[in-house]
């Protein structure tokens, strides 16, 4: 099967770069290379350094970027700090993360990402570690509630739960279609006119065995501080959890003076550390979501260090 994905937001992400020929510039999640090709072609004697915890998106991007001035490395974008100082890199002028999950993920039936596609019960993006499996047969009741309240905010998360605990009694759950299935017979018939029905709890699911949402809050620090003063952090978000904590990240670095409001003057000396670069986050054009439907909840930001 080949590796196949639609970068999303892929003019506006790089227009949000505002990329140096000459520039170093990291692709924290480079996927099937959509993003970081297009990067690299606006690189003269700059640097592009591409990474992914995927061993298959490393794989087929080390195929994509030949030619270019890119380096491939596999790894958490987490990481990134110290993927660029093994390289000699201390500071960069700008850094991309997609935190979608890729097509090839989702449309690859062995990866068990897909509610569609009959396969294992997977869905880990590095293929090492707790699988989707592992968690949904061995958690505790309360445990699984919580995981899919909090991660997919799922209002039937309880009975979701309960019913997942109940068939596991009678047998292990091992497939994607086994899971949809219980969490399809959990839920009223009127919820099911809302989408498919297990689409939350596959979200929670896999935020829980990638650990995502700690990944996004670490990876947004990682990427700051990486950063030379001038340098652009992007990010595109597909869900309130991950925009949240990357909304309320750029919050903090832009903001300045903490200290009351019925102070004569600042005794704080704190600094704005970055400012945005568009005030509101850019979603898909209309053409892009006809085109891509899994594009429509995607949100870009853009910050940039002072």
């Amino acid at each position: 099967m080949e590796f196949s994905h639609k970068s999303v937001l892929l003019n506006e992400a790089i227009e949000s770069l505002q990329i140096k020929p000459d520039g170093i510039y990291i692709d924290g999640t480079a996927g099937g290379a959509g993003h970081s090709t297009e990067i690299a072609k606006k690189l003269s004697s700059g640097r592009l350094i591409a990474i992914d915890r995927d061993p298959d998106a490393v794989e087929v991007a080390t195929k994509r970027l030949k030619g270019l001035n890119a380096t491939v490395v596999q790894g958490n974008f987490t990481e990134m700090g110290d993927i660029a100082g093994n390289l000699g890199i201390t500071q960069v002028d700008g850094i991309l993360l997609d935190l979608g999950t890729s097509s090839w993920q989702l449309d690859n039936g062995e990866r068990g990402f897909s509610y569609h596609k009959d396969a294992p019960l997977d869905m880990r993006m590095s293929r090492s570690g707790t699988t989707a499996a592992d968690l949904v047969n061995n958690l505790s009741l309360r445990a699984l509630t919580d995981i899919l309240r909090k991660y997919g905010e799922e209002k039937f998360a309880g009975r979701i739960a309960a019913s997942i605990v109940n068939q596991r009694a009678i047998k292990k759950i091992e497939t994607t279609f086994e899971l949809s299935e219980i969490i399809s017979n959990s839920v009223p018939a009127a919820a099911k006119r809302d989408g498919h029905p297990a689409r939350k709890s596959f979200q929670a699911i896999r935020i829980a065995v990638n650990d995502e949402l700690k990944a996004v809050e670490d990876g947004v620090n990682s990427a700051f501080k990486l950063l030379a003063p001038g340098g652009i952090l992007s990010i595109i978000t597909f869900h309130s959890l991950e925009d949240r904590i990357v909304k309320h990240g750029f919050a903090e670095f832009c903001k300045g003076c903490t200290c009351p409001s019925d102070f004569p003057i600042c005794v704080c000396g704190n600094k704005p550390r970055a400012e945005l670069v568009n005030r509101k986050p850019i979603i898909p054009s209309r053409y892009e979501i006809e085109e891509n439907a899994r594009s429509r909840s995607a949100k870009l930001r853009s910050v940039r260090k002072i």
